[in-house]
């Protein structure tokens, strides 16, 4: 049975949970053999420390990338294996932080250095195992095969489009003058994305509605914007056409619609616990910051938001102190204009928590589009197609396109960041929510922004 990445993903932290229990039996079944200490009280399992030990190793394995290898069928082998073992021996080293911290009893086998190194070497060849098994051809369906009709001109922009994100399968254009030839040889399951303009003759036509009918399970005709929301999660501007979808149509413009209550009573909880939480977090960069250059902490600045209505967004300050008369632009790579503490503050993302406030005036949301500033937004209006359907949406502290795509420095960065906006936009909805929540979370931990 073929499963989806995100499945995939689920099948192989199940597996590794797995792993970890029967790796532990295994070790349990041997206490004497291997001279455990405290073999006589072996048969005792301090519950809490296991299950922070087996939800540990699912954590850093999810934020060290063990997980993702499994999207990537040709990523080295070599990395696959360095991931897993870093996520082993941070696990490791975090239990050893965590049993000086706490001052642990001996007693507790379960922490004692000799009991983790066995368990975590075990899990190591344990979780390779999984994730190779999970990769071979023998063990998991190929993936399916991916194809393009389309015209010389209409092939240009999508091949364009689709390798602006990275590679994960090969987009093959077919080609028309054998099309009957080709698709005749066609083994494996595949796709064929067929171009609103592409020419064809009759005998092509014919062939390709018989295609259309035949077992969908093999082979699939569907649009190009259609291929890149099921492969990319992102819809390009430039494929869409006029009308392809209108507010009403919206996920969240239905009356009485439990997502929507349950997305801003969410936003409510949410705000007000991580700003209680983070308090002591904030005055410690309020600190950094005065401390750093002795300017203002705060600064206000006006964004768009929903409905192109303005509002002004409250962060931590992360650059000197600008001119009242300087103009916009974005934020570049070692822009001289950041300051020590606010590089620091920007790569967390600390920055940012004083718009938890901005979440509880109702001006913004957790998860929603990035609001911009209205000086960069005229440029962008007029050469990105449907950029202003993005205020159809409360503006969010951090959104689909912020987890998927690199820091927007150009117009063409906000066209690419604008594609994973409209696939939120068409896709909304609690469970998606959630994923860039946790990703969000992941970005934090990697000091990952920018």
């Amino acid at each position: 049975m073929r499963l989806n990445p995100r499945a995939l993903l689920l099948v192989a932290a199940g597996l590794d949970l797995l792993g970890q229990l029967l790796v532990l039996f295994v070790i349990v079944a041997n206490a004497e053999l291997l001279a455990l200490p405290s073999v006589e009280k072996v048969v005792v399992f301090p519950i809490g420390w296991l299950l922070l030990c087996l939800v540990l190793y699912l954590a850093l394995g999810w934020l060290f990338g063990s997980y993702t290898v499994l999207r990537w069928q040709h990523l080295p082998y070599r990395v696959l294996i360095q991931r897993v073992g870093l996520t082993a021996l941070v696990s490791l080293l975090v239990v050893a932080v965590l049993r000086w911290f706490f001052n642990v009893d001996e007693t507790i086998w379960l922490l004692h250095r000799r009991v983790q190194i066995l368990w975590l070497v075990g899990l190591v060849f344990w979780s390779c195992s999984v994730r190779i098994a999970l990769r071979r051809d023998s063990a998991w369906p190929d993936q399916c095969r991916l194809f393009l009709l389309a015209s010389d001109t209409e092939a240009r922009i999508i091949t364009k489009a689709w390798r602006r994100v990275p590679q994960r399968q090969f987009l093959v254009r077919l080609d028309s003058s054998n099309l009957a030839g080709q698709l005749s040889e066609l083994t494996s399951t595949c796709l064929i994305a067929v171009a609103p303009n592409w020419q064809i003759h009759d005998l092509d036509s014919q062939l390709i509605n018989e295609f259309s009918s035949s077992d969908p399970r093999r082979i699939q005709i569907i649009s190009p914007v259609a291929l890149f929301e099921k492969h990319q999660d992102r819809l390009p501007p430039v494929l869409l056409s006029n009308g392809w979808m209108s507010y009403s149509e919206m996920p969240w413009t239905q009356k009485f619609s439990l997502q929507t209550q349950v997305k801003r009573s969410a936003d409510i909880i949410l705000a007000s616990v991580l700003l209680v939480f983070t308090a002591p977090l904030l005055l410690l960069s309020i600190v950094l910051i005065w401390f750093d250059d002795a300017g203002p902490v705060f600064y206000q600045q006006e964004r768009t938001g929903w409905m192109g209505k303005t509002f002004k967004v409250l962060k931590l300050r992360t650059m000197f102190v600008q001119p009242q008369d300087a103009v916009a632009s974005w934020t570049q790579d070692g822009d001289h204009r950041i300051t020590r503490a606010g590089n620091i503050l920007r790569k967390t993302r600390i920055d940012e928590l004083p718009q938890l406030l901005n979440v509880l005036q109702g001006d913004m949301s957790l998860i929603g589009p990035r609001p911009e500033r209205p000086e960069l937004e005229k440029n962008l209006e007029k050469n990105i197609p449907y950029y202003r359907m993005r205020y159809w949406m409360r503006p969010g502290l951090s959104g689909w396109a912020q987890v998927c795509a690199p820091y927007a420095s150009s117009v063409e960065d906000t066209d690419l960041k604008l594609s994973y906006d409209l696939f939120y936009l068409k896709n909304f909805n609690i469970w998606l929510d959630l994923i860039i929540l946790f990703r969000t979370i992941k970005t934090v931990l990697k000091a990952s922004g920018r």
